[in-house]
Protein backbone atom coordinates (compact mmCIF):
# COMPACT_ATOMS: atom_id res chain seq x y z
CA UNK A 1 0.00 0.00 0.00
CA UNK A 2 1.42 3.49 -0.70
CA UNK A 3 2.48 5.73 2.31
CA UNK A 4 1.62 9.15 2.08
CA UNK A 5 3.84 11.46 3.83
CA UNK A 6 1.97 14.25 5.97
CA UNK A 7 4.69 16.18 7.57
CA UNK A 8 8.05 16.12 5.22
CA UNK A 9 9.03 19.35 7.68
CA UNK A 10 9.20 17.34 10.82
CA UNK A 11 11.02 14.52 9.19
CA UNK A 12 13.51 17.15 8.08
CA UNK A 13 13.79 18.10 11.83
CA UNK A 14 14.69 13.83 12.24
CA UNK A 15 11.11 13.09 14.29
CA UNK A 16 11.00 9.47 14.29
CA UNK A 17 7.62 8.29 12.02
CA UNK A 18 5.83 5.53 11.55
CA UNK A 19 3.23 4.76 9.00
CA UNK A 20 -0.20 3.20 9.53
CA UNK A 21 -2.36 2.66 6.73
CA UNK A 22 -2.43 5.55 4.46
CA UNK A 23 -0.73 8.25 7.07
CA UNK A 24 2.38 8.63 8.60
CA UNK A 25 2.33 9.56 12.16
CA UNK A 26 4.83 11.28 13.44
CA UNK A 27 6.01 11.35 17.55
CA UNK A 28 4.58 14.48 18.60
CA UNK A 29 1.58 15.04 20.48
CA UNK A 30 -1.72 13.07 20.80
CA UNK A 31 -3.53 15.51 19.71
CA UNK A 32 -1.48 15.97 16.33
CA UNK A 33 -1.62 12.33 15.85
CA UNK A 34 -5.23 12.16 15.80
CA UNK A 35 -5.47 15.12 13.77
CA UNK A 36 -3.60 13.17 10.98
CA UNK A 37 -6.04 10.74 10.64
CA UNK A 38 -8.59 13.57 9.15
CA UNK A 39 -6.90 13.33 5.94
CA UNK A 40 -6.99 9.89 5.41
CA UNK A 41 -10.33 8.35 3.59
CA UNK A 42 -11.36 5.06 5.87
CA UNK A 43 -11.05 7.40 9.01
CA UNK A 44 -13.48 9.85 7.61
CA UNK A 45 -15.90 7.15 5.87
CA UNK A 46 -16.12 5.53 9.52
CA UNK A 47 -18.04 8.72 10.72
CA UNK A 48 -21.72 8.73 9.18
CA UNK A 49 -22.98 12.65 9.01
CA UNK A 50 -24.72 12.87 12.73
CA UNK A 51 -28.48 11.97 12.26
CA UNK A 52 -30.39 15.34 12.25
CA UNK A 53 -31.26 16.06 16.11
CA UNK A 54 -32.91 18.88 18.32
CA UNK A 55 -32.49 18.51 21.69
CA UNK A 56 -34.66 19.41 24.35
CA UNK A 57 -33.77 19.29 27.70
CA UNK A 58 -36.41 17.19 30.15
CA UNK A 59 -33.43 18.16 32.88
CA UNK A 60 -33.12 22.17 33.03
CA UNK A 61 -30.03 21.67 30.49
CA UNK A 62 -28.55 25.11 29.58
CA UNK A 63 -25.65 26.34 27.67
CA UNK A 64 -23.37 28.04 30.03
CA UNK A 65 -20.25 30.15 29.19
CA UNK A 66 -17.29 30.45 31.36
CA UNK A 67 -13.82 32.09 32.04
CA UNK A 68 -10.81 31.08 30.98
CA UNK A 69 -7.10 31.71 31.69
CA UNK A 70 -6.33 33.16 28.39
CA UNK A 71 -9.33 35.85 28.79
CA UNK A 72 -11.60 34.33 26.43
CA UNK A 73 -14.56 32.71 26.99
CA UNK A 74 -15.93 28.87 26.88
CA UNK A 75 -19.03 27.58 26.23
CA UNK A 76 -20.54 24.55 28.00
CA UNK A 77 -23.98 22.45 28.26
CA UNK A 78 -24.71 22.57 31.92
CA UNK A 79 -26.99 20.29 33.66
CA UNK A 80 -26.94 20.19 37.83
CA UNK A 81 -27.97 18.14 40.50
CA UNK A 82 -31.25 19.20 42.37
CA UNK A 83 -29.71 18.01 45.54
CA UNK A 84 -26.01 19.72 46.28
CA UNK A 85 -23.20 17.78 45.36
CA UNK A 86 -19.33 17.89 44.42
CA UNK A 87 -19.87 15.43 42.04
CA UNK A 88 -18.66 16.27 38.61
CA UNK A 89 -18.49 14.33 35.11
CA UNK A 90 -16.81 16.56 32.29
CA UNK A 91 -17.95 15.16 28.78
CA UNK A 92 -15.91 15.93 25.92
CA UNK A 93 -17.60 16.12 22.16
CA UNK A 94 -16.41 13.52 19.23
CA UNK A 95 -14.78 15.49 16.39
CA UNK A 96 -18.25 17.06 15.11
CA UNK A 97 -18.25 19.32 17.92
CA UNK A 98 -20.71 19.85 20.79
CA UNK A 99 -23.77 19.23 19.10
CA UNK A 100 -27.35 17.89 19.91
CA UNK A 101 -26.10 14.77 20.30
CA UNK A 102 -23.69 15.36 22.36
CA UNK A 103 -26.05 16.98 24.70
CA UNK A 104 -28.27 13.99 24.37
CA UNK A 105 -25.43 11.79 26.15
CA UNK A 106 -25.10 14.35 28.60
CA UNK A 107 -28.43 14.26 29.55
CA UNK A 108 -28.09 10.54 29.79
CA UNK A 109 -25.60 10.36 31.78
CA UNK A 110 -27.13 12.55 34.24
CA UNK A 111 -30.11 11.17 34.85
CA UNK A 112 -28.98 7.91 35.07
CA UNK A 113 -25.90 8.58 37.16
CA UNK A 114 -27.84 10.77 39.35
CA UNK A 115 -25.85 12.59 42.29
CA UNK A 116 -23.71 14.22 39.68
CA UNK A 117 -23.51 17.31 37.81
CA UNK A 118 -22.68 17.11 33.99
CA UNK A 119 -20.47 20.09 32.23
CA UNK A 120 -20.31 19.21 28.26
CA UNK A 121 -17.26 21.63 27.36
CA UNK A 122 -17.26 23.12 23.78
CA UNK A 123 -13.57 22.53 21.96
CA UNK A 124 -14.08 24.12 19.18
CA UNK A 125 -15.28 27.52 20.21
CA UNK A 126 -18.98 27.06 19.14
CA UNK A 127 -18.07 25.40 15.46
CA UNK A 128 -20.51 22.66 14.31
CA UNK A 129 -19.58 20.24 11.76
CA UNK A 130 -22.43 19.03 9.96
CA UNK A 131 -19.79 16.34 7.29
CA UNK A 132 -16.73 14.55 7.53
CA UNK A 133 -14.79 17.36 5.93
CA UNK A 134 -15.61 20.38 8.04
CA UNK A 135 -15.30 18.17 11.28
CA UNK A 136 -11.51 16.56 9.74
CA UNK A 137 -10.74 20.39 9.26
CA UNK A 138 -12.14 21.63 13.13
CA UNK A 139 -9.89 18.60 14.43
CA UNK A 140 -6.84 19.22 12.29
CA UNK A 141 -7.44 23.29 13.19
CA UNK A 142 -7.61 22.64 16.55
CA UNK A 143 -5.07 23.72 18.91
CA UNK A 144 -4.41 22.09 22.22
CA UNK A 145 -3.03 25.00 24.02
CA UNK A 146 -6.93 26.28 23.15
CA UNK A 147 -7.60 23.13 24.44
CA UNK A 148 -6.41 23.17 27.58
CA UNK A 149 -7.75 26.70 28.84
CA UNK A 150 -10.91 25.33 28.28
CA UNK A 151 -10.29 22.04 30.57
CA UNK A 152 -8.87 24.18 32.97
CA UNK A 153 -11.72 27.05 33.04
CA UNK A 154 -14.13 24.13 33.37
CA UNK A 155 -12.20 22.72 36.42
CA UNK A 156 -12.12 26.37 37.76
CA UNK A 157 -16.03 26.55 37.35
CA UNK A 158 -16.49 23.22 39.33
CA UNK A 159 -14.11 24.53 42.26
CA UNK A 160 -11.73 22.87 44.26
CA UNK A 161 -13.63 20.07 46.29
CA UNK A 162 -15.16 18.84 42.79
CA UNK A 163 -14.99 14.81 42.58
CA UNK A 164 -14.10 14.45 38.75
CA UNK A 165 -14.88 12.28 36.05
CA UNK A 166 -14.43 12.83 32.62
CA UNK A 167 -15.39 10.61 29.29
CA UNK A 168 -15.13 11.06 25.28
CA UNK A 169 -15.55 9.87 22.25
CA UNK A 170 -13.00 9.85 19.55
CA UNK A 171 -11.44 12.96 19.70
CA UNK A 172 -12.77 13.57 22.75
CA UNK A 173 -11.33 10.33 24.19
CA UNK A 174 -7.94 11.17 24.25
CA UNK A 175 -8.76 15.08 25.81
CA UNK A 176 -10.69 13.10 28.65
CA UNK A 177 -7.46 11.34 29.86
CA UNK A 178 -5.80 14.66 29.39
CA UNK A 179 -8.62 16.65 31.52
CA UNK A 180 -8.34 13.98 34.11
CA UNK A 181 -4.48 15.06 34.18
CA UNK A 182 -5.32 18.13 34.57
CA UNK A 183 -7.79 17.50 37.19
CA UNK A 184 -5.03 16.16 39.38
CA UNK A 185 -6.21 15.08 43.20
CA UNK A 186 -9.75 15.91 41.92
CA UNK A 187 -9.80 13.33 38.94
CA UNK A 188 -11.83 9.96 40.27
CA UNK A 189 -12.82 8.38 37.21
CA UNK A 190 -11.85 8.59 33.79
CA UNK A 191 -13.83 6.73 30.76
CA UNK A 192 -12.17 6.77 26.80
CA UNK A 193 -13.76 5.91 24.04
CA UNK A 194 -11.35 4.76 21.10
CA UNK A 195 -9.73 8.07 21.82
CA UNK A 196 -5.70 7.85 21.41
CA UNK A 197 -4.00 7.61 24.80
CA UNK A 198 -1.12 9.44 26.17
CA UNK A 199 2.27 7.81 25.74
CA UNK A 200 4.45 9.69 28.18
CA UNK A 201 4.86 6.88 31.25
CA UNK A 202 6.07 10.29 33.50
CA UNK A 203 3.14 12.22 32.65
CA UNK A 204 1.01 9.06 33.68
CA UNK A 205 2.31 8.54 36.83
CA UNK A 206 0.42 11.73 37.93
CA UNK A 207 -2.73 10.54 37.17
CA UNK A 208 -4.90 10.22 40.15
CA UNK A 209 -7.57 8.08 38.49
CA UNK A 210 -8.86 4.79 37.30
CA UNK A 211 -9.16 4.60 33.96
CA UNK A 212 -11.89 2.22 31.72
CA UNK A 213 -11.14 2.01 27.87
CA UNK A 214 -13.50 1.54 25.64
CA UNK A 215 -11.99 -0.65 22.82
CA UNK A 216 -13.65 -1.86 19.28
CA UNK A 217 -11.07 -4.74 18.05
CA UNK A 218 -11.75 -3.44 14.76
CA UNK A 219 -10.77 -0.32 14.89
CA UNK A 220 -7.80 0.59 12.72
CA UNK A 221 -6.35 3.11 14.18
CA UNK A 222 -6.58 2.90 17.63
CA UNK A 223 -5.65 -0.28 16.91
CA UNK A 224 -4.12 -3.82 19.15
CA UNK A 225 -0.60 -1.92 18.78
CA UNK A 226 -1.40 1.36 20.62
CA UNK A 227 -3.66 -0.17 22.94
CA UNK A 228 -0.87 -2.78 24.18
CA UNK A 229 1.65 -0.04 24.65
CA UNK A 230 -0.80 2.00 26.55
CA UNK A 231 -1.41 -0.99 28.48
CA UNK A 232 2.41 -1.17 29.28
CA UNK A 233 2.50 2.24 29.77
CA UNK A 234 -0.16 2.34 32.45
CA UNK A 235 1.49 -0.87 34.11
CA UNK A 236 4.52 0.82 34.27
CA UNK A 237 3.44 4.45 35.57
CA UNK A 238 1.84 2.13 38.71
CA UNK A 239 -2.12 3.19 37.45
CA UNK A 240 -5.32 0.87 37.18
CA UNK A 241 -6.85 0.40 33.58
CA UNK A 242 -9.50 -1.82 32.64
CA UNK A 243 -10.45 -2.28 28.64
CA UNK A 244 -13.28 -3.34 27.68
CA UNK A 245 -13.13 -4.96 24.32
CA UNK A 246 -16.01 -5.25 21.72
CA UNK A 247 -16.22 -6.48 18.27
CA UNK A 248 -16.84 -3.46 16.65
CA UNK A 249 -15.27 -0.79 14.82
CA UNK A 250 -14.90 2.82 15.25
CA UNK A 251 -17.69 5.26 16.37
CA UNK A 252 -19.51 2.23 17.36
CA UNK A 253 -21.28 4.15 20.30
CA UNK A 254 -22.63 6.89 18.19
CA UNK A 255 -25.87 6.56 17.60
CA UNK A 256 -25.91 9.10 15.18
CA UNK A 257 -23.80 7.04 13.79
CA UNK A 258 -26.50 4.61 12.46
CA UNK A 259 -25.51 4.35 9.13
CA UNK A 260 -22.17 4.06 9.62
CA UNK A 261 -20.29 1.57 12.11
CA UNK A 262 -22.66 1.97 14.87
CA UNK A 263 -23.39 -1.50 16.89
CA UNK A 264 -26.34 -0.71 19.05
CA UNK A 265 -25.31 -4.26 21.17
CA UNK A 266 -22.48 -3.35 21.76
CA UNK A 267 -22.69 0.36 22.60
CA UNK A 268 -25.54 -0.39 25.11
CA UNK A 269 -22.99 -2.91 26.93
CA UNK A 270 -19.96 -0.42 26.57
CA UNK A 271 -22.54 2.28 28.53
CA UNK A 272 -23.64 -0.03 31.01
CA UNK A 273 -19.98 -0.73 31.78
CA UNK A 274 -19.05 3.60 31.90
CA UNK A 275 -22.26 3.70 34.19
CA UNK A 276 -20.91 1.03 36.64
CA UNK A 277 -17.40 2.37 36.55
CA UNK A 278 -18.63 6.53 37.12
CA UNK A 279 -21.19 4.73 40.01
CA UNK A 280 -18.10 2.79 42.11
CA UNK A 281 -16.26 6.42 42.09
CA UNK A 282 -18.31 9.13 42.49
CA UNK A 283 -20.33 8.27 45.40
Amino acid sequence: MKKVILSIPLLLLGFVCFAQDDITICHTSTTDKFAMFASNKDFNAAHSAPRNYVHTSAEGGKMITYKCADSKDANAYLLTSNKKTDNWVIVIQEWWGLNDNIKRQSENLFTDLGNVNVLAIDMYDGKLATDRETAGKYMQEFKQERGDMIIKGALDYMGTKAKVGTVGWCFGGGQSLLASLAAGGRASACVIYYGMPTEDVERLKKLNSDVLMIWPTQDKWINKDMMDKFEANMKAAGKKLTIKSYDADHAFANPSNAMGTYNEAAAKDAYANTLAFFKARLK
